[in-house]
């Protein structure tokens, strides 16, 4: 990985070489003087021209009016983007934004590109999203015209209250580095570790509609400032989740919030097999950047068997990605242990990890108790259709045991499903279940984490653990 201070220090070094040069040309005005300290800024738009910018992608209007940037629905559209006709590798970026209807959409692009291939052009790269909508995931990240849903707002439900709609509302987006950050009304909302995309343009969004109802809305923009030299990160605080791109890595920010990796990214070190005290000893790959179990005939725990971790955990936040290979079974058990007796996987309560298209277990259990991110044949996970990745391609699970024996399950983001661990509700699942054999099953004070031996090949990476108190 590039060391993040030199990046950082190079690009600002070249933004400061290309500030006199900027200052010159009429898409830019001069920098807005630096008082009391305070550092110098760029302003991207003087309030009463479009120039240093351009529209790409659909057809829908912008034009300046009273000092703001006003974009105007147009049917039968894609998105439409204006976007500058600079690139920008760090930077820290705010601006106003109003919309004026709830079932209108729109968002800032950062690092965008264009690719004119695809008529009429699509833009892709990471957005700051402006949802007014019932789901309020304004603030969130989004990857237009790419991967989709990098940072939905079930991560930080708290500030989904954050963006108002019918009047302007301050926005603010950090890219340094690898990361970034966003704000509304001064409301930390989404941190994203991403290595895609060094630089790019920025771009304000009008989305693309289809029907009369949605015609002739409008969105507004003002108050456009960059700032790209004398970076620093901007403090976010604590408890916020992070989603993280680079593999098997954690950010200062989460190594001080009390996240730790499980797994190295190279050795076995914190696990250990469930048959004995040492780790297998084949079956179980460990050292290329993921830990992964090789595919035995699919039948559960008849080779090398589980992993579990050497620790026990009572309440956390955990999560982990995984990579199926096409009719894959495997799983993430928690609470596991070991007092059950039995001559498959050992038992605990288990976020199933499946191909539900081609493995037959996603048709047995009820009522698709047994199918992928589910409490495994205890409550099913509902699952929107666009946040499931494909098969071989890496998917984001995630754990949430609360002090208070709340659990949540999340899928890329977004969360699948909600029990209370010992509630009256939750016993009379287990009593429907295979689990009601044991007596008082996961309701265990405390239990390791289990990855599971199903015979199939399925890769792991990026298990980070936060206890919670």
């Amino acid at each position: 990985m590039k060391n993040r201070a030199t990046l950082a220090a190079r690009l600002a070094a070249g933004a400061l070489a290309l500030l006199p040069a900027l200052a010159l040309r009429p898409a830019y005005p001069a920098p807005v003087p630096a008082a009391n300290g305070l550092r110098a800024e760029q302003r991207l738009f003087d309030g009463k021209t479009l120039a240093g910018w351009k529209r790409l992608g659909g057809t829908a209007d912008y034009k300046v009016e009273n000092g703001a940037i006003v974009g105007t629905t147009v049917m039968n559209s894609g998105n439409t983007f204006l976007v500058t006709e600079k690139e920008y590798g760090d930077f820290s970026l705010e601006l106003d934004i109003k919309i004026e209807s709830a079932e209108s959409n729109s968002g800032v692009q950062t690092r965008s590109h264009f690719d004119a291939a695809e008529q009429p052009g699509k833009v892709y790269g990471r957005q700051l999203e402006i949802d007014p909508s019932a789901r309020s995931w304004s603030g969130g990240i989004y990857d237009e015209a790419r991967r989709q849903w990098l940072y939905p707002l079930d991560l930080h439900p708290q500030a989904k209250t954050a963006f108002k709609l019918g009047q302007y509302n301050h926005v603010k987006v950090e890219c340094l580095g690898n990361e970034m950050k966003t704000w509304i009304n001064n409301v930390p909302v989404a941190y994203v570790v991403d290595p895609v995309d060094p630089k790019g343009f920025i771009g304000l969004q009008v989305h693309g509609i289809t029907t009369k109802e949605q015609e002739g809305k409008k969105v507004y923009f003002k108050n456009i400032i960059i700032q790209t030299a004398d970076l620093k990160p901007s403090p976010f605080p604590a408890d916020i989740y992070v989603v993280n791109f680079v593999p098997n890595y954690l950010t200062p920010y989460e190594q001080q919030h009390g996240w730790k990796l499980l797994y190295d990214g190279k050795t076995s070190q914190g696990w250990r097999s469930v048959k004995g005290g040492a780790f297998p000893s084949g079956g179980w790959q460990t050292d290329g950047g993921t830990m992964t179990i090789q595919a035995s005939q699919g039948k559960e725990a008849a080779n090398v068997g589980d992993i579990i971790t050497d620790a026990e955990y009572r309440a956390f936040d955990l999560s982990f990605d995984f990579k199926l290979t096409p009719g894959a079974n495997s799983g993430v058990k928690y609470f596991v242990t070991l007092a059950e007796k039995t001559q498959g996987s050992a038992i605990g309560l288990e976020y199933q990890v499946l191909d539900d298209a081609l493995h037959p277990d996603a048709k047995l259990g009820r009522d698709g108790n047994r199918t992928l991110a589910s409490l495994y044949d205890l409550q099913t996970a509902t699952k929107p259709e666009r946040f499931l990745h494909p098969i071989g391609e890496w998917n984001t699970g995630r754990v949430v045991v609360y002090p208070n024996n709340h659990v949540e399950h999340y899928l890329n983001g977004v969360k699948v499903l909600e029990y209370e661990r010992g509630s009256p509700a939750f016993r009379a699942l287990v009593a429907g279940s295979k689990y009601k054999v044991w007596p008082n099953f996961g309701e265990a004070p405390a239990g390791h984490l289990l990855l599971q031996d199903h015979g199939n090949e399925v890769a792991f990476r990026s298990i980070k653990l936060k206890e919670l108190k």
